[in-house]
């Protein structure tokens, strides 16, 4: 394990198949264009050619680019290499734009540089000012400033929209406004286990936030209470750079030392024999205000900015249309650059002594990229009625960072790009097969799908849904159709572990041949395919908690439509590789509740209790089986 984590030298391995040569790569992918084109539309064979797509794998996923964390300098040489292939084909930067690189500003942390909570009352002996990181903390998405007033305890701070099976509001018959609100963290524990997972999904410390300034309150004080896992502890939020802008209202989490002095402003009060009628679902259980205490709230936190470059060449458009330029004239492609450097952000799966390692991303997605730059390059060699737009996104693992800066300040006008394609995570083809995702985005898809896979040959799996956790979600959001490849999870996710020599460059060859073929159709499409907005599921929409306290220790694989979930592999160690749970098995029940899809399964994971056993019903070579978790907290 260590000497394949520490390597600098990617020899063949006893398990690796026969590689064929690289030139008998080349002649198939000119074969296969040539095949499926129109007569006169091919340029000559050398023009068409695939680069080396082992080349740029193992390039990019070399000790010297440490991971490509963006803003890091390991990004910026990736940068400068997909800047050379991307000149070595020809392409230029986009028209207006004086470089390939265009850059974006992130929030890349968040330090608390000395919040304060100040309490006045009869109760306490002066103005005890309370500071400190382990009684006090600003959460990562409040506003700075200082706030004085009354307080109200509004119990979890839920509240469930109209319409929803079990109706349920924190803030019933009370008036926040101008005050400052205090909440638990978390939702109830003991209330019948689908009301739970209802009321889980409601529970974000930033959704909680939300609602306090949606009612005007002045700020929103956060407690881990007595009865909850982690009691009293100051809530270790992860650092989330997509959404850590300030919220419009301050917010702080305190410790459960610093809520016990609140509560002695409270008649018999007991936050632990309050929390304990809250969980239950008491509806008797209401909030209420906390007589003769005053606090001032001073939040003071520092945002950490740095710059991350999306990467972007142009192709122009190389048929001659006589001045008439097609309707929506360009094809956006696209690869996010990017990985997670050393794993320290947060969303590292590493391992033991894997911890702190370079997370080389060979898979996670090196592939894409190589997969881009080879379509790119055969694009640049076809006749084409459109211009192509080749754009290489940094940021996506901290929240689709570049690809959403692309949409909010395009270089060319979204209104004409007549669609996108992403690759992320192609590298890893498994019996010849091949996820496209987000296909219900538009009617045209299945068709150029279809054509464009008769000269490779892919074992398709389809998936409508296009609310991925990738960069096609922000031109979704944009109203643009969009697919999206992809070829699995597997057990080296997110892992040091995630190595140029596990990459199947034979499949991922007919990837990019894949890819640049529909790019091309989208080139020449006459018609303008129609957006296609699909609607959301209920288990899309939940949002989820401010954390995942039950942890299972598995891997969803999100490639093809599967009755149940299917599992890419289990965690090493984890509650599901306890129970015995394998890469592969389809779990179809957890909890007593059916599992259809990867939405029913996190619905289902939020009603469940850490160590509280659950069956799982799950489907192994066609066999039912029957097992017990037990979820845990994930250290």
């Amino acid at each position: 394990m260590n000497a394949a984590i520490h390597h600098t030298s990617l020899g063949r391995r006893d398990s690796d198949p026969v590689r064929k040569p690289a030139a008998y790569f080349t002649l198939v992918a000119a074969l296969a264009i040539v095949t499926s084109i129109p007569t006169g539309a091919v340029p000559a064979l050398g023009q068409a050619v695939a680069t080396d797509v082992r080349q740029h794998v193992e390039t990019l996923a070399s000790d010297e680019f440490e991971g490509r964390l963006t803003g890091s300098e390991g990004a910026s040489l990736a940068a400068d290499y997909i800047i050379s292939q991307l000149r070595s084909m020809g392409a230029a930067p986009v028209p207006g734009q004086a470089s390939f690189r265009m850059p974006f500003e992130f929030t890349s942390g968040v330090i608390d540089t000395g919040s304060s909570l100040t309490l006045r009352g009869e109760v306490f002996d002066g103005d005890p000012v309370l500071q400190g990181a382990e009684v006090l903390q600003g959460l990562p998405f409040s506003d700075n400033g200082e706030v004085s007033g009354s307080v109200v305890f509004a119990g979890y701070g839920i509240t469930v929209p109209p319409g929803q099976d079990y109706p349920y509001d924190s803030y019933a018959n009370l008036d926040v406004e101008d005050k400052v609100v205090l909440v638990l963290r978390h939702s109830p524990e003991d209330v019948e286990r689908e009301m739970r997972a209802t009321l889980s999904s409601y529970s974000g410390l930033r959704r909680k936030a939300m609602r306090a300034r949606e009612l005007g309150a002045k700020a929103l004080l956060v407690v881990t209470g007595p009865r909850s896992l982690n009691a009293g502890k100051i809530a270790n939020v992860r650092f989330d750079s997509a959404a850590s802008g300030g919220s419009g209202i301050l917010a702080a989490s305190i410790s459960g030392d610093v809520a016990d002095k609140v509560f002695t402003a409270v008649p018999n009060g007991s936050l632990e024999q309050i929390q304990e009628d809250l969980d239950a679902g008491n509806p008797h259980a209401a909030g209420f205000d906390i007589p003769g205490l005053e606090v001032t709230l001073d939040i003071a936190i520092e945002r950490e900015t740095d710059t991350g470059y999306n990467v972007v060449g142009f192709l122009p458009a190389s048929n001659d249309t006589s001045g008439v330029e097609p309707a929506k004239p360009y094809v956006l492609l696209g690869a996010h650059y990017d990985h997670l450097g050393r794993g320290r952000s947060g969303n590292s799966m590493a391992r033991g002594d894997e911890i702190g390692e370079i997370h080389y991303g060979a898979d996670d997605n090196a592939s894409g990229v190589a997969a881009l730059l080879s379509a790119g390059v055969t694009l640049a060699g076809m006749n084409r009625d459109r211009a192509v737009v080749l754009a290489f996104w940094s940021g996506e693992e901290m929240g689709v960072l570049g690809s959403t800066a692309f949409v909010e300040e395009p270089p060319v006008p979204l209104d004409q790009v007549i669609g996108y394609i992403n690759f992320d995570m192609v590298g890893r083809v498994v019996d010849n097969k091949l996820t496209v995702q987000a296909v219900g985005s538009s009617d045209i898809w299945p068709r150029l799908i279809e054509q464009s896979n008769v000269p490779v040959g892919f074992d398709l799996q389809i998936q409508e849904d296009p609310y991925l956790p990738t960069d096609s979600s922000s031109f979704n959001n944009a109203g643009i159709p969009n697919i999206s490849m992809f070829t699995g999870t597997h057990e080296d996710y997110h892992r040091p572990a995630d190595l140029p020599e596990d990459i199947n460059y034979e499949g991922l060859e007919s990837v990019a041949r894949f890819g640049a073929l529909i790019g091309y159709r989208l080139a020449n499409l006459s018609e303008v395919p129609a957006f296609v907005q699909v609607a959301r599921s209920a288990g899309q929409q939940m949002g989820g908690g401010d954390a995942a306290r039950a942890w299972t220790g598995t891997i969803p694989d999100f490639g093809g439509e599967v009755e149940g979930l299917r599992l890419g592999g289990v965690m090493e160690g984890g509650p599901a590789a306890e129970a015995g749970l394998q890469q592969g098995d389809v779990i179809i029940e957890f909890a007593d509740q059916q599992i259809t899809n990867i939405y029913d399964y996190t619905y289902a994971l939020e009603s469940v209790k850490v160590d509280e056993p659950v069956k799982v019903v799950y489907l192994r070579d066609g066999e039912r089986y029957e097992t017990v978790l037990t979820p845990r907290v994930r250290q």
